[in-house]
């Protein structure tokens, strides 16, 4: 392993063998909890593909987790300690900034990978028609209710990215996403379009949108799940945080890179999702005019923002435990 602090190095546990280039550098950011970037690590390092270094970014001084990730006798592992807290972006764009692969792998600290996830796409990408592919893969969601597959259903040739991540044709989420641990992109691509440092939430899909407009930027899948995305109780992410009004402010903010549709969509679902859970109804008609005067609402779309506000999130739950699970076999 090979410590680094603030990109001096001040620390060496175990020299990284400089003749050995990896082909795909995995990036994780992480601060204050240990235990379970270790799991993460461990499951990067336990890649079917040998040649790939693990760059851990730990984002601000946390002598805790340098002391859990030493005990990983693994040279491929770099662990850069920032002197500062610069948020999941901008620590992300450090670790590209220090990677030495071809590739670029993002891992969240409190998920995992299946063992044939790089093999499977760098396999895939390497056989792609673009000049930059981004691929992704389906991912096993693990929740208090049980296990799902997701997404549910692949990008439709030429569906608008926006709609493909936003739309939904069914009363269950799941059907249409890209989770971050799934990003699969050239290094290249990162260091001409990094992630939007200026946003602590919803940054992944903005980089989605903005790179896939690019010519010679495409989405390809990895039909099998190839992450495990936890959503254990006791688990703070990001991701589960409800502030309604950030990311309303958020997809105003990106209106030029979503169709119509995409932007009635998310604020049907995802604000309106947000805002239900806190209980401020004092948002339930602005959201929706919101929707009908800069979107182009469907009728499910209507359906679903009634059903979010109606009935409550447990109830949702329950009834899509029993039609709509996926079971992992």
């Amino acid at each position: 392993m090979e410590f680094i602090q603030s990109g001096r190095k001040t620390q060496s546990l175990a020299m990284v063998n400089e003749s050995s280039q990896p082909v795909i550098s995995v990036v994780i950011p992480t601060r204050n909890r240990p235990q379970i970037v270790v799991r993460g690590v461990k499951s990067a390092l336990s890649q079917t593909l040998q040649s790939i270094e693990v760059i851990v970014i730990i984002d601000g001084p946390d002598q805790e987790t340098v002391n859990a990730l030493c005990k990983i006798g693994d040279p491929r592992l770099r662990v850069i300690e920032l002197l500062k807290n610069i948020g999941p972006s901008g620590a992300r764009n450090t670790g590209v900034r220090e990677a030495k692969g071809t590739w670029i792998a993002f891992l969240d600290d409190d998920d995992e990978w299946l063992p044939q996830k790089l093999q499977l796409q760098l396999e895939v990408a390497n056989n792609s028609n673009y000049d930059f592919p981004v691929v992704a893969s389906r991912f096993i969601s693990l929740t208090p209710k049980g296990e799902f597959i997701c997404p549910r259903r692949l990008p439709k040739l030429s569906e608008p990215l926006s709609e493909y991540l936003f739309v939904r044709n069914s009363f269950f989420k799941g059907e249409g996403c890209i989770q971050t641990s799934t990003i699969f992109v050239k290094k290249e691509m990162m260091e001409k379009m990094p992630l939007e440092e200026k946003f602590y939430r919803h940054e992944d899909w903005e980089w989605l949108l903005r790179v896939s407009a690019i010519k010679g930027v495409g989405v390809e899948f990895v039909p099998e799940a190839m992450a495990i995305w936890h959503s254990e109780m006791g688990i703070k992410r990001l991701s589960n945080v409800n502030d309604w009004k950030y990311s309303l402010d958020w997809i105003r903010s990106i209106r030029n890179l979503v169709t119509r549709k995409a932007y009635s969509g998310f604020i049907a679902t995802i604000v309106s999702h947000s805002a239900s859970l806190v209980g401020d109804w004092r948002a339930f008609f602005p959201l929706l005019w919101e929707a009908i005067r800069w979107g182009k609402p469907r009728p499910i779309d209507i359906c679903l923002y009634l059903t979010i506000w109606l009935i409550p999130q447990n109830i949702r739950q329950q009834i899509r435990s029993v039609l709509n699970k996926n079971p992992i076999t």
